[in-house]
């Protein structure tokens, strides 16, 4: 199992709401959760052969920004 992080432009609970559905329509996505308290508003996510590109491609079709971090 990956666990990815990533800096997004989601900072409500609301938008987490509309990013929900994405996420979770993933099947190889295991677990996932926002940090809205971090000034990067992280998004982690925990899944098995998922590519960072195709988690930053979900959430620009959402229409936020997505940028993986590297650690």
């Amino acid at each position: 199992m990956d666990i990815l992080v990533f800096t997004t432009s989601v900072e409500k609970p609301a938008q987490i709401k509309m990013v929900k559905p994405l996420l979770t329509a993933v099947p190889a996505i295991t677990g996932w959760n926002f940090d809205l308290e971090d000034c990067d508003n992280i998004l982690r996510i925990e899944a098995n052969d998922v590519s960072p590109r195709y988690i930053e491609s979900i959430l620009h079709t959402a229409g936020f920004s997505c940028r993986e971090l590297e650690y």
